[in-house]
């Protein structure tokens, strides 16, 4: 194993992870916005050092796929000096802080988002995939997204502090948001939560101050779609094509693998999915065999094959990790041993109904061509 074989984590741009195509290098843009220079540097950098491929995660993270190990470090350099990455490893280690879309510049998202930003050096160390969410929009979005600590609207109109798994959260002020998540962070590592590794996990009672009774406002049913990218996948330079066609200064990136162009118009651009009725928009695959060596099925092409006669959500995951969702679908096919297992409303590695079954067998079973 090379000395970035490890598994298990998420992967950032000072510890990359090794794929079966390369080094897979994540970036996290700041406020998840990407200026027109950083999007001239990353499809720049994917292809000199890359493969050209960049994967949009349900973080809101890019990730750059195919990396040589003997360009990282160049890359890394280059990153750097883009403003795509911090310069301290910790700091960048620590940066996982999901903000809901449509933020505004100066309105609390934006504020309580910089306050945490500037004080991440005081977390304490938590598990590689914990990460917060700053959602104090009128409704909810991020509610389905991986976050551990949640900062939320109330329904009472107010702001609201809520751990993950937990239906309620305890009422805060925009001003000690940021307090009250680092309280809560170290509460965590305090009452034996790395053992559990997600917050979600954690079952440990609260501590007083952090049981409230302040429920979140509805999930919003209502997205903007943007420019839907299938899997997530993506060349880098149809990002500057994006940028080009729709005039758009920045680009936002969310969880759902869409991207918003800072514009006002939003015209047809090759490779991007516009609207919200393409079946492969509520699909979700991993990369799958050969690209990651813990699968050991394809499973985009079959995704693809399958996606139009499923109603609902389907999610074929090349193993039993679930990278590419980790909450349930309708349907859900598992990679195991070179076949799939089938499951309905569960999650990648549940208990399935039917197992073995081969990509063949499941087209005829679900009457694809």
């Amino acid at each position: 194993m090379t000395a970035f074989g490890r598994r298990g984590w998420c992967p950032d741009a000072w510890r990359p992870m090794m794929a079966g195509d390369g080094l897979i290098v994540r970036v996290k843009p700041r406020f998840a916005r990407l200026t027109r220079p950083q999007v001239e540097a990353l499809a720049d950098l994917a292809g000199r050092f890359g493969s050209g491929a960049l994967d949009l995660t349900n973080r809101a993270n890019l990730q750059i796929r195919g990396v040589r190990e003997g360009g990282w470090r160049e890359l890394l350099a280059a990153l750097v000096d883009n403003g795509l990455v911090d310069e301290d490893p910790e700091a960048e280690g620590r940066r996982n802080v999901l903000v809901a879309p449509g933020w505004k510049p100066g309105d609390e998202t934006a504020r309580i988002a910089e306050a945490l930003l500037a004080r991440l050096s005081e977390l304490p160390r938590l598990p590689g995939k914990m990460g917060l969410a700053v959602d104090t929009g009128a409704s909810a979005v991020l509610t389905a997204c991986p976050a551990d600590f949640r900062i939320e609207r109330a329904e009472g109109g107010g702001l609201l502090i809520r751990l993950d798994g937990r239906e309620s959260g305890v009422a805060v002020h925009a001003e000690e948001a940021a307090d009250r998540v680092l309280d809560l962070a170290r509460w965590f590592i305090e009452s034996g939560g790395i053992a559990a590794g997600r917050a979600s996990r954690h079952l440990a009672p609260l501590p007083a101050w952090a049981m409230g009774k302040s429920r979140p406002v509805r999930t919003s049913l209502r997205c903007d779609p943007g420019y839907g990218v299938p899997f997530g996948r993506i060349a880098a330079t149809s990002l500057v094509e994006l940028m080009d066609v729709t005039g758009a200064a920045a680009l936002r990136i969310t969880p759902w693998r869409r991207i918003h162009p800072e514009s006002s118009v939003a015209p047809p651009v090759a490779g991007f999915l516009l609207g919200t009725d393409d079946p492969l928009l509520r699909t979700d695959g991993c990369p799958g065999a050969p690209d990651c060596p813990s699968s050991s099925v394809e499973t985009r092409e079959l995704a693809a094959r399958l996606a139009p006669h499923i109603s609902g959500r389907l999610h074929v995951s090349g193993c039993a990790k679930g990278c590419a969702r980790s909450r349930p679908s309708d349907v859900t096919l598992t990679g195991r041993d070179g076949a799939f297992d089938l499951a309905f409303g569960a999650r990648a590695g549940d208990p399935p109904a039917h197992r073995g079954l081969s990509a063949e067998q499941l087209i005829a079973h679900f009457g694809a061509s």
